[in-house]
């Protein structure tokens, strides 16, 4: 067993050594080739993703006669919720194996593999088993890709950290963009034709996502080809009994009546909670971590509490706005033609694509004064909790059907405050975290993602029990109240998170 670790130790010795040698990789308007690859990679990766969210809840809640499940409004609310949840909670195991199992280039590839089979799965076994297995593949292959190829994008910007908040702004545009296509495309599918066809086409997403990843694995860093700390041998049987022993927990949980389609979204809460404090903790307690570093896990925590409450209250495009369009509430004719409903959702994607290059080149021009992380994201929630007072002035003033315009310009509100809290929680984890932790601390910020859906679910759930008015107010009331306390503590915040580092 000492023998396999020291030749890992080895060849990434030798793979550093080469690296020293190896000129620097060209640019492209002074950012790394690989960037692009990756781009275009994620792109297509989140056409599938977003492309499937768009469509799905409205699967659940629609009538069996147009081709729905006719589900529940809060079990559909909870089941969404618990999905999202879940494809984000798998980024702690990506992660983890990403240090210790496989390398990151390989990890975003089979993951890859995984997510396409997800979506064959829902494409083409109709019902509920197609549901359960389609959505538990896609949650272990987002699971491996996510994190990982965020952590490649760190590496390929590690040596330039003027372009940091930049690059990854572009790279969240491609996210974007790959959700506002994806999410235009299965909501036509599935107007025209029906949900198996918006289904496959997200998996033909994901095929194409496979393929540039292919094209793009030659232009990677080394680093993205080194397991980092790989586990010994001797104690691979540990991780594997978790495993074994988390499934068989969930099975018995389920055939016992514990966990149900109505309280899911909560259970999933509940451990996602359990998983952050379980990750802090193991940073906070390990001797690899240097006092500077636990310094900047400090600041990072209200960051990290702040962005999983903001996206709690953005992911309402995904279970609210549906139920509010699925119960007619929501006039969607604009003359002789009908809105697909899941176009209304891709809206907040589409702007926020079309807002990112402004806000790219802020952040890249350091000479000019712009917010912190912390303060970027004050203002994002603060402009999250007013697009929620948008509409709830809106509902107060309409009658029972509420007109398109009015909830697109909520949508826009609403989605394009996500480019002040998405890249740079990205670019902030990848910059603050402890060299033996880097993508466990990705992970972190993908966590607040899982946080985020899971609070999305459980708040349609609200909904459907205390209606309009007092939903929204509690909506607008929370966002604006965090950016405001966010704001009053920026500078300290913003001093323990830069602690130790290199002005940029």
């Amino acid at each position: 067993m000492t023998e396999l670790h020291d030749t890992v130790a080895a060849a990434r010795a030798s793979e550093s050594s080469t690296d020293a040698q190896t000129p620097p990789e060209r640019k492209r308007a002074g950012y790394p080739r690989g960037l692009a690859s990756l781009a275009f990679t994620e792109f297509w990766e989140r056409f599938s993703f977003y492309g499937l969210q768009a469509v799905l809840i409205f699967y659940m809640l629609y009538a069996v006669d147009q081709g729905g499940l006719a589900l529940d409004a809060a079990i559909a609310s909870s089941l969404v919720g618990a999905y999202g949840g879940s494809v984000y909670l798998a980024q702690i195991l990506g992660s983890w194996m990403g240090d210790r199992v496989l390398a990151p280039k390989w990890l975003v590839f089979w993951g890859g593999v995984v997510i396409t089979l997800g979506h064959l799965a829902l494409g083409f076994i109709p019902g509920y088993g197609g549901l359960a297995i389609g959505l538990g593949l896609i949650v272990l292959g987002t699971g491996a890709l996510k994190t990982n190829i965020t952590s490649i994008v760190g590496m390929l910007l590690e040596d330039d950290p003027s372009r940091r908040d930049a690059g990854f702004s572009y790279f969240y545009m491609a996210i974007n963009i790959g959700a506002t296509v994806g999410a235009l495309a299965t909501g036509l599918a599935q107007s025209a034709v029906g949900f198996q066809l918006a289904f496959t086409l997200a998996s033909i997403g994901m095929v194409a996502a496979l393929i540039q990843y292919c094209f793009a694995m030659r232009r990677l860093p080394a680093d993205a080809d080194v397991v980092r700390n790989p586990i010994p041998l001797r104690n691979a049987w540990r991780p594997a009994a978790v495993v074994v022993l988390v499934v068989a927990a969930i099975a018995v949980a389920w055939v016992t009546g514990v966990l149900n389609e109505a309280n899911m979204a909560s259970v999933t809460g509940l451990v996602i909670v359990a998983a952050a404090v379980i990750l802090f903790v193991a940073m906070f307690s390990s001797r690899s971590v240097t006092s500077a570093e636990k310094t900047r896990l400090a600041g990072f925590v209200p960051i990290f509490i702040a962005s999983a409450v903001f996206f709690g209250l953005l992911f309402q495009v995904f279970s609210f706005l549906p139920i509010l369009i699925s119960d007619d509430r929501v006039d969607l004719q604009i003359g002789d033609w009908s809105m697909p409903p899941a176009w209304v959702l891709s809206v907040g994607a589409l702007s926020a694509v079309l807002i990112t290059p402004v806000f790219a080149r802020l952040w890249s021009r350091r000479d000019q004064a712009d917010p912190n992380p912390s303060g970027k994201f004050a203002f994002g929630l603060v402009q999250l909790g007013l697009g929620h007072v948008f509409l709830l002035v809106v509902v107060m003033t309409s009658g029972s059907v509420i007109a398109l315009l009015p909830v697109l310009v909520y949508v826009v509100v609403v989605g394009t405050s996500e480019v002040l809290v998405g890249p740079i929680g990205l670019s902030l984890a990848t910059r603050i975290a402890p060299q033996a932790f880097r993508s466990q601390v990705v992970a972190l910020i993908f966590l607040t993602l899982a946080a985020g859906s899971t609070l999305a679910g459980l708040l349609g759930q609200l909904y459907t029990a205390i209606g309009d008015t007092a939903y929204l107010t509690t909506i607008s009331a929370l966002g604006i109240g965090l950016g405001a306390v966010l704001w009053l503590f920026r500078s300290r915040i913003d001093g323990a998170v830069a602690f130790g580092l290199p002005s940029h």
